[in-house]
């Protein structure tokens, strides 16, 4: 029998820090062959810094087959079921917006803690879009690594064990959610007291974490840039709060954990 993506210990802390590291999820071949068609797509030449004009660029969705053979392999799907349930989420079939991150001083002006919205998307004002305690319409926040990265090549930040502190924030607003901007209004304060992770790793690494997480950009203060993507899991049903224990999703669980307290 193949083992699990995921074992006990590495499910436990899905549900109490947010998010579980899969170092290997993809090849680092796959990561090189993406990487290439970033970089075509930016209109940067990587062994030419000079070309590197700005902190942050952004490449829209990306569905060439390394990014579908990315999102696609057997660990990760895998760990999918294990983390939202079998046939409860959507395969992919791109990595959506691609932000590279430059090693450059300029501010890249989008550094503020955060969580990615899970619906209304079709209002140009991004910030009323909604997230609710079920979490409509994402069933996990995704990283996926397509460079090395180390503590200076900008990882993304991770208040880790916030997802608790969005899903009692969110409750009381019921089915109807709250909008980025109500939740960033007291710029997310609840989880500001929480630890701090980085989402550091080799190509091919990628982070699932609980679509309620806290997390943020940060200056790139290295030399080489940063090929990320984070694209949400889609989810093929509803969250269900309301089961019992052991027909729960780490997902629904911790929520549930968090609405206990």
């Amino acid at each position: 029998m193949q083992p699990r993506s995921l074992d006990p210990v590495q499910i436990r802390a899905f549900i109490e820090d947010g998010y579980v590291r899969l170092d290997g999820a993809f090849p680092r071949e796959t990561a090189d062959e993406a990487r290439a068609i970033l970089w075509r797509k930016s209109g940067c030449d990587p062994g030419n810094p000079a070309t590197w004009t700005q902190p942050v660029v952004r490449i829209g969705d990306c569905g060439e087959e390394p990014f579908r053979k990315a999102a696609n392999t057997p660990v990760l799907r895998e760990a999918f079921d294990q983390l939202v349930g079998e046939r409860r989420w959507l395969p992919r079939t791109s990595l959506g917006t691609f932000p590279i991150r430059f090693p450059l001083s300029a501010d890249p002006g989008d550094t503020g803690w955060h969580i990615d919205a899970s619906f209304a998307f079709d209002s140009p004002d991004f910030m009323s879009w909604r997230t609710n305690v079920l979490s409509t319409g994402r069933a996990l926040l995704m990283l996926f690594l397509f460079s090395d990265v180390d503590e200076r090549d900008a990882p993304t930040r991770i208040r880790v064990g916030s997802h608790l502190d969005i899903a009692r924030r969110l409750a009381p607003a019921g089915a109807a959610g709250l909008s980025l901007r109500d939740l960033a209004g007291h710029g997310f304060e609840e989880a500001a007291g929480r630890p701090i992770a980085l989402a550091t790793g080799s190509a091919g690494t990628v982070y699932l974490c609980h679509p309620f997480l806290v997390h943020a950009a940060q200056p790139h203060r290295g030399t080489r840039p940063r090929f990320m993507a984070q694209p949400p899991l889609l989810p093929a049903a509803p969250f269900r709060l309301g089961l019992e224990d052991g027909d729960r999703s780490p997902v629904e669980t911790a929520i549930r954990n968090a609405l206990s307290c």
